[in-house]
């Protein structure tokens, strides 16, 4: 049985079949509506990102956006269905936040509070958000 690789390297993102996440993503309910181009180019712009490998398949994955500086947003972490609960996403995160010390790092949760705990998150009083125009307006591209 092949081992979990871990990356925090840029570079891996080349090796990801794109199309095959974007299915991955859909089958765990965890779609967004983007496109397999849209969800590399998240990533390809992210400030950092953290993935997990099973042999040669992309199992689970997480990006940050961040100013280099003191502020950072952890956004899209997925671990596969078939991974979950054996710590694979917990090192995901612990490998990005790494990545950025001296930082604020930043979530959204809708569920998943207790995971983020573990890690160290911790609530804060007042989390908001606004969809400028209309989510994924394509229009422009």
């Amino acid at each position: 049985m092949p081992e979990i690789v871990y990356t925090t390297e840029k570079s891996a993102l080349a090796a990801i079949d794109w199309r095959a996440a974007t299915a991955d993503l859909a089958a765990d309910d965890f779609d967004n509506g983007r496109t397999s181009d849209e969800l590399r180019l998240s990533f390809e712009r992210a400030y950092a990102v953290s993935l997990a490998w099973h042999g040669d398949h992309l199992i689970s994955m997480a990006r940050l956006l961040a100013d280099g500086v003191c502020n950072a947003f952890l956004v899209d972490v997925w671990t596969h269905s078939g991974f979950r609960r054996q710590g694979i996403g917990g090192e995901v995160v612990r490998r990005l936040c790494a990545t950025v010390p001296g930082h604020h790092v930043a979530l959204f949760t809708e569920n998943h509070e207790a995971f983020y705990a573990e890690l160290g998150f911790h609530p804060e009083l007042v989390g908001m958000s606004k969809v400028v125009g209309t989510w994924l307006d394509r229009s422009s591209a």
